[in-house]
């Protein structure tokens, strides 16, 4: 088992070398500011994780759990997020264009300011 410290290192490096990430349990992981675009994070439990200002553009997180997770000011263009539960989220300022977002939970969730197809800013 990881200790909590090494959680965002070991991700990071997981990205770098190309490991499949699908189903990890990622829960309150601090991933602020790291680069996962094109990663396949389908299926991971993402809940109540910090994720401000990442890179997700074209990642894979269908079918995901990121309750209550911060995304602010992330990059999730291009992404498929479909079926995933994004209740309780932080999305504000963060770019959704392009995502799949398809038959996901948004219930309760910040979209203030984010960059999307599907709202208009408010």
């Amino acid at each position: 088992m990881l200790a909590r410290g090494t959680v965002k290192e070991a991700v990071r490096e997981a990205v770098d070398s190309g490991s499949d990430l699908s189903g990890s349990d990622l829960r309150g992981s601090d991933l602020s500011g790291s680069n996962l675009s094109g990663s396949n994070l389908r299926g991971s439990d993402l809940s109540d994780s910090n994720l401000s200002g990442s890179d997700l553009r074209g990642s894979d997180l269908r079918d995901s759990d990121l309750r209550g997770s911060d995304l602010s000011g992330s990059d999730l263009s291009d992404s498929n997020l479909s079926d995933s539960d994004l209740s309780g989220s932080n999305l504000s300022g963060s770019n959704l264009r392009g995502s799949d977002l398809s038959d996901s939970n948004l219930r309760d969730s910040n979209l203030r300011g984010s960059k999307n197809d599907f709202l208009r800013s408010y």
